[in-house]
């Protein structure tokens, strides 16, 4: 299944509302990457977007490369080097401080495009660096239930319908709306892994899982291997 996206504004390659995603605020992600990037490094942000993590990580001082295959998303970064790109496809022959999987993007039901998105994290990262990779943990996976959500301001977030389409693949549809008048769908599929799957597709790039970031397990923190 193909991901889709519908509403008001552009939608980018992956289903996502280019608007929808310029009203979402940062969340603790310019804090973990704080965490593990020496003050004034280098950031390799995979998946940047709209720059809703970009943003704040300029504004701490870090040096920031934001990568997307959306020029509607890169638009709206500010303070960045932007590269327009498919992540899997992305060779800058330049390596980073902390390389930065965001969006879940790992989670994809294409096992090849697993494996060159953790090549492009692998290949540009730092001897001695940080890869953060956000993913879906399978505990989560089997959380999923049509309704499930959060309000954040004028801002909704409802998981509207999800199905187990074959064993560990799952089609779901996000339903969101900002303010009163303004609606959006996002549908796209996801592959239930692992904490051993993960494992086992980062050896395969060159990465070492070294622990995991944040209580609900979601931000990974892997190390280049030697």
């Amino acid at each position: 299944m193909t991901n889709t996206g519908t509403g008001p504004g552009p939608i980018t390659p992956d289903g996502s509302p280019v608007e929808f995603y310029s009203h979402l605020k940062p969340g603790g992600e310019p804090g973990i990457v704080a965490r593990v990037t020496p003050p004034g490094g280098s950031v390799l942000e995979l998946g940047a977007g709209v720059g809703r993590v970009t943003h704040p990580l300029v504004e701490r001082g870090f040096h920031v490369v934001a990568v997307d295959e959306s020029p509607e998303m890169l638009a709206r970064v500010r303070g960045a080097e932007a590269v327009l790109a498919r992540v899997e496809d992305l060779r800058l022959d330049r390596r980073f401080d902390t390389v930065m999987l965001a969006s879940q993007l790992v989670n994809t039901t294409d096992d090849a495009v697993r494996s060159a998105l953790l090549d492009t994290c692998a290949r540009h990262a730092e001897p001695g660096g940080a890869v953060l990779i956000q993913w879906m943990p399978a505990e989560r996976h089997d959380q999923w239930r049509a309704g499930m959500g959060r309000v954040d301001g004028d801002v909704t977030i409802r998981l509207a319908a999800v199905e187990q389409v074959s064993p560990g693949i799952f089609h779901a549809t996000m339903r969101y709306t900002y303010g009163d008048d303004k609606v959006w769908t996002q549908s796209f599929s996801s592959r239930r892994l692992t904490d051993d799957d993960l494992a086992a597709d980062l050896t395969a790039a060159g990465l070492r899982l070294d622990r995991f970031l944040t209580e609900d397990r979601t931000w990974v923190l892997a190390t280049p291997a030697s």
